[in-house]
């Protein structure tokens, strides 16, 4: 009997770390983002980790959720076979679960700005963005829903925005009112996206605590390593006192000191 009590003791113990896991953050380089959970359950965001700045053979031990924020390949990536490999719920628009159903992924949820789902211990709602979304199919391009960004609410954690590909909106300000969240996952390489002057303003709307910048010095026509500090000074110009958090790819961070 007391055997049977210290094993109970001992499962519930080990119940209770795996509970209170430190959530974590990882860059993968781009817009490539994973999210781990404090029970966790592993989130991908724009999975392309084919993508230059990459860590060589990045592996899972499982995927609950893959978040896609628009069509285009350096965000669908290896999205996709990523669901099918690990049978996880994928995100994106109506029309992109469309296209993902017909490359054999099962498990889809649509959504559209405003909508929301929870997974595991993780609600997800989907905002708008200012870019366009297609999904190339050999020479032809397919309509793939308008593009989104999305807040990441983890259960007794922070609450994540990615912007996916995005100018500067005023409708920040609201995203900031309705979700708060705490970090702002920022392009910043110009050309396709903000640029740096523009990331501030972002910034200065989303009232966040932390700006993660992604999307730049992929490839040539983004802003190269110093985009990161012309937003600092960009946002130092404005009085915002966001802090700038530069990630390494391939490197977990605790979200706990993102916030």
């Amino acid at each position: 009997m007391k055997k049977l009590f210290w094993l109970g003791v001992a499962v519930l113990s080990v119940h209770s770390l795996a509970l209170a896991a430190d959530p974590k953050l990882t860059w993968y380089g781009h817009a490539a983002f994973e999210i781990s959970t404090r029970s966790g359950k592993v989130f991908l965001i724009d999975p392309w980790l084919t993508n230059p700045k990459a860590p060589k053979q990045v592996s899972f031990a499982h995927v609950e959720g893959i978040l896609i924020t628009h069509g285009h390949f350096d965000h669908v990536g290896e999205a996709f076979e990523l669901a099918k490999k690990y049978n996880a719920t994928l995100i994106a628009t109506y029309e992109l679960t469309e296209i993902a159903k017909k490359k054999g992924v099962v498990k889809v949820q649509p959504l559209q700005p405003s909508g929301s789902f929870r997974i595991e211990d993780v609600m997800i709602t989907a905002v708008q963005a200012v870019h366009s979304s297609s999904f190339q199919e050999g020479d032809t391009a397919l309509y793939a829903g308008i593009p989104m960004g999305y807040v990441i609410a983890l259960d007794g954690s922070a609450t994540i925005y990615h912007a996916g590909d995005t100018g500067v909106f005023s409708d920040m300000s609201q995203i900031a009112e309705l979700y708060s969240p705490q970090i702002a996952l920022l392009p910043l390489g110009g050309t396709y996206t903000m640029k740096p002057l523009e990331a501030a303003i972002a910034a200065r709307a989303l009232t966040v605590k932390t700006i993660v910048p992604m999307h730049y010095n992929t490839f040539p026509a983004l802003i190269g390593d110093d985009a990161p500090k012309q937003l600092e000074t960009e946002m130092k110009r404005r009085g915002v006192l966001a802090k700038v958090r530069v990630l390494t790819p391939g490197k977990a961070v605790s979200i706990k000191e993102l916030q």
